[in-house]
């Protein structure tokens, strides 16, 4: 079987993709990690349309979309932190019966083709430390910096390690 991959910008028009490929994958994801009722809140915190058009719109965030034989099987988002050259990866999921296809890390060189375009220094990403997500960070050269416990509200935290990816020596 042939499969063709398509990685592209993602704009307003996809969000409802996002959103229904968001409530599948972290269910999966996140069901071992979180608690039914933080894993509803989360996803509503971040993965409303009103709030990704927010994120699209007000908080700069880029976003693109795979599609595997025309059907959306991931995205991820990131943004410019400040000044500095270090942008961050907010988002990288693939749905998961797709997944060890390559597809996380064929997203991931994307935003990498992009940042080298931008001049920037690092990537930087948040992931749960429970997450087995942190292996596949490990393995594409991601390291530990620190870690984060950011209060989201009624009780919820993320608690995560920050990793980073270096990439361009400043000019």
């Amino acid at each position: 079987m042939n499969e063709q991959l398509q990685i592209r910008i993602a704009g307003k028009e996809d969000i409802p993709a996002i959103e229904q490929l968001a409530r599948q994958v972290w269910p999966v994801t996140y069901g071992n990690i979180l608690l039914p009722h933080q894993l509803n809140y989360m996803l509503d915190y971040f993965y409303t349309p009103a709030s990704l058009e927010n994120q699209m719109t007000n908080l700069g965030h880029s976003f693109i979309v795979s599609l595997l034989n025309g059907r959306p099987v991931g995205f991820a988002s990131w943004s410019l932190i400040d000044g500095s050259g270090i942008y961050k990866l907010h988002k990288l999921y693939v749905h998961t019966e797709t997944q060890g296809k390559g597809l996380g890390k064929k997203l991931l060189d994307h935003i990498l083709q992009q940042l080298h375009q931008q001049k920037a220094i690092a990537l930087r990403l948040n992931v749960n430390r429970h997450n087995k997500a942190r292996i596949f960070y490990e393995k594409l050269g991601f390291i530990i910096i620190g870690e984060e416990d950011a209060d989201l509200g009624h009780g919820i935290f993320q608690n995560d390690f920050v990793m980073e990816l270096h990439l361009n020596s400043p000019s």
